[in-house]
């Protein structure tokens, strides 16, 4: 029989991996849909107006941060880097593209969270 302190410890455990699974797909997704060039993402860096190395870096960011997400000694650090990204589309969607910003908000709620509870491995790291 399990405690409910093992119970709620492996919960946890499970649906820190069920975020984290579902958060490194899409942004796996998102950033090979851009560094493959897809004439969508190629037209909507256009209008952001940067040039295409920004698709390309993002896209690069987007990778790192979904493969970080998997590797659970630095999953903190890759939803860190993937809040960045989304902040940043909030605000190219917002205020350039003026398309619909609800989902980058959703993703972002998601992404901090993630954070939040990772938050010990960010702790410790800064400490040494």
């Amino acid at each position: 029989m399990t405690t409910p302190t093992l119970a709620a410890s492996r919960g946890k455990t499970i649906g820190l991996w069920v975020l984290r699974l579902l958060l490194a797909a899409l942004f796996l997704f998102a950033g090979l849909m851009k560094l493959s060039g897809q004439d969508m993402m190629v037209q909507e860096f256009n209008v952001i107006g940067w040039g295409q190395w920004l698709r390309y870096f993002t896209g690069i960011l987007e990778l790192v941060g979904a493969i970080a997400l998997l590797v659970p000694s630095v999953s903190a650090f890759g939803a860190l880097i993937l809040l960045a990204v989304d902040v940043g589309a909030f605000f190219a969607q917002l205020l350039i593209l003026h398309q619909d910003v609800i989902h980058t908000i959703v993703i972002g709620l998601l992404l901090g969270g993630l954070v939040y509870l990772q938050r010990q491995q960010i702790l410790a790291r800064l400490k040494r």
